[in-house]
């Protein structure tokens, strides 16, 4: 049996750690915390001040961080943000302020070992770190994501893939949603971190995960030590069908939803939570695909007012469809697998992603959401 707890929460600390501490008390188990090298895993997708909601909040790192200190165990941050120095990040998000008094550091992941996840991957390059720690604790962001309708419990441990190695996965599942949300929940399977934290407390909707989302706040915390339970329990809560959730239909492909939940705590419901409008990777007869392409699927655009040609977009490009040209950016659509990694990654909030007219009548005139 798979527990879930919600709890109402917010971020003001004294009142911030007993919801936290509760949390990990009822999800420890059997762990012993004593001597434990303890490898906490939040979402540090990029530098962002926490009222963004784009990262897991600094005061939840320092509840779960005190936690564990405070039960004799050795603790470790480690991520591979999307892009920028964990230097930068711990500064302009708000964590140094916060940690400097516990003795923790930021570390991106750096050495990697080989990783046999099951078929159709086979072995993958991954993060040494996570294997190599007592106890993982995955510390999500509840936020919205436009390739995968949300970035939840599951999704957060694609950060155990080193940097680069990230967006070169989108451009080898291409415009298949369904063959890389199988990916993350097989990276999540191979990690299993025994608990989960998720910090939906100030969350993100719209056009997330990156700064073109909108912040809402939702006041709770979600825990678990399943993340596919937390995942379909936070459906639940937003209203929405678990499987539209991209992870959950894959889990559920290969049988792992196949389980009871303990919900605890708080009744907590979020209705009218803002998702993204996603529409299709690829339609119709090959013949036609380039002509659909164009004119019927989602594609980014730039802002033109907020592009800073700062490059990050088509540095992480996967599919190499971005260029500059002429003082703006030049996207071949042709190129372009419509991952939105260059929106998510993005640090001005520039790449829009816009629907056309005609992808947008049909898409009405089917029902398709």
């Amino acid at each position: 049996m798979s527990t879930v707890i919600f709890k109402q929460a917010a971020y003001h600390y004294p009142d911030l750690y007993p919801v936290v501490s509760q949390m990990l008390d009822a999800l420890s188990g059997a762990i012993s915390w004593n001597q434990a090298r303890v490898l906490i895993k939040p979402n540090l997708l990029l530098a962002a001040r926490p009222e963004k909601a784009i990262t897991t909040h600094p005061l939840i790192i320092k509840a779960v961080v005190e936690y564990v200190q405070r039960r004799g165990g050795q603790v470790h941050i480690f991520d591979s943000p999307a892009i920028g120095s964990m230097d930068k990040i711990e500064t302009g998000g708000g964590y140094r302020a916060v940690l400097h008094d516990l003795g923790v550091k930021f570390k991106a992941f750096s050495s990697q070992v080989k990783v046999d996840i099951g078929e159709p991957f086979g072995r993958i390059s991954m993060a040494r770190e996570p294997f190599e720690a007592d106890v993982v604790i995955n510390l999500p962001k509840l936020k919205t994501h436009s390739q995968m309708l949300l970035t939840l419990g599951v999704k957060n441990m694609f950060g155990c893939v080193i940097g680069l190695e990230k967006p070169q996965w989108h451009l080898r599942s291409g415009v298949d949603r369904g063959l890389f949300a199988r990916l993350l929940v097989q990276i999540y399977q191979a990690v299993q971190p025994p608990i989960t934290l998720l910090d939906g407390i100030l969350s993100l909707e719209g056009q997330g995960p990156g700064k073109r989302g909108t912040p809402r706040r939702l006041g709770v915390m979600v825990g678990g030590n399943n993340a596919l339970a937390v995942d379909a329990a936070v459906c639940g809560m937003l209203g929405i069908e678990p499987d539209r959730l991209f992870t959950n239909r894959a889990a559920g492909q290969m049988g792992l939803l196949d389980f009871t939940i303990d919900l605890r705590g708080e009744t907590i419901k979020a209705p009218g939570f803002i998702l993204p409008v996603l529409g299709s990777l690829d339609m119709g007869p090959k013949p036609l695909h380039k002509f659909i392409r164009k004119h019927f699927l989602q594609k980014p655009v730039a802002e033109r007012h907020l592009c800073k040609l700062c490059g990050e977009c088509w540095k992480y490009c996967p599919a190499k469809a971005i260029t500059p040209e002429d003082e703006k950016i030049r996207f071949d659509y042709d190129r372009c697998i419509r991952c939105y990694c260059c929106s998510e990654v993005c640090p001005h909030g520039a790449l829009d992603i816009v629907e056309p007219f005609p992808g947008k009548l049909m898409r009405k005139l089917s029902g398709l959401r």
